[in-house]
């Protein structure tokens, strides 16, 4: 594959449901990442058979018993494309339900999602609903960031694509680092001109970034590419350095 290819962040929450056959290791994208999948996928059905061993390894209260009967039936339910299984702020503002069935296809050939579970997924990748977070521990596995190093790192290397976006948060990234991809800071600039990252509004703007590189018919190959691409869309961005991009919003 050619082309931009934007690694969005996971979110908590999942849609849930679906129509999709149930999960196929086999069929996702980056094949090289399967044996580390299945090693994972079994750790995580396993441990969620246990409510209260489940509950402290994945940070979940007595009132999420939905999260892990999700893992339970992870080789069973059914799935959605992952770019509509995630949902959240920066998914809102994405918005792939409302892109034109051109830009529809060009987001299932741009992006693609970081995961806990799977490493990273392509946009139209069939997955179900789950519970696990990167900064989460399996029993006997340890560190979610020691299962994926190298492979998902070199799969990511090796994915044949011209300049990469990434947009995945601090624990996601750590998973597989992807160098001289391009990185999007979101800051707040008051009125006397002081400057602050924001938190809140951070993964709103990421999503409209995303958006603006996936209904764009630029091929940006660098960062100031993708500064160029944002301001087009309306966003005040800014070439920060090489790999960097700034999104500035008002405070």
């Amino acid at each position: 594959m050619s082309g931009v290819l934007i690694l969005l962040p996971p979110s908590e929450t999942k849609a849930g449901g679906g129509k999709g056959a149930p999960l196929d290791l086999a069929a996702l994208t980056f094949p090289s990442l399967t044996p580390t999948r299945q090693r994972l996928l079994d750790a995580l059905v396993t441990l969620s058979q246990d409510d209260g061993a489940a509950r402290a390894a994945l940070g979940l209260s007595e009132g999420q018993t939905d999260e892990l009967e999700r893992n339970r039936a992870l080789r069973t339910a059914a799935t959605r494309p992952a770019i509509e299984q995630y949902t959240g702020v920066l998914y809102d503002a994405l918005d792939v339900r409302g892109l034109t069935r051109a830009q529809r296809a060009k987001a299932d050939a741009r992006l693609a999602v970081g995961s806990a579970l799977f490493g990273v997924v392509g946009a139209v990748d069939a997955i179900p609903a789950y519970r696990l977070s990167s900064g989460s521990k399996l029993p006997g596995l340890g560190t979610l960031a020691a299962q994926w190093k190298p492979d998902l790192a070199d799969a990511l290397a090796d994915a044949d694509r011209g300049l990469v976006v990434d947009l995945r948060s601090g624990g996601y990234a750590a998973l597989g680092k992807v160098p001289d991809a391009v990185t999007a800071t979101v800051v707040t600039e008051k009125s006397d001109g002081s400057r602050s990252v924001v938190s809140h509004f951070n993964k709103h703007h990421k999503g409209l970034l995303a958006r603006a590189l996936v209904i764009s018919r630029a091929e940006p190959g660098d960062a100031k590419a993708v500064v160029k691409v944002a301001e087009k869309a309306g966003l005040r961005a800014e070439l920060s350095s090489p790999t960097e991009v700034t999104i500035v919003t008002a405070g």
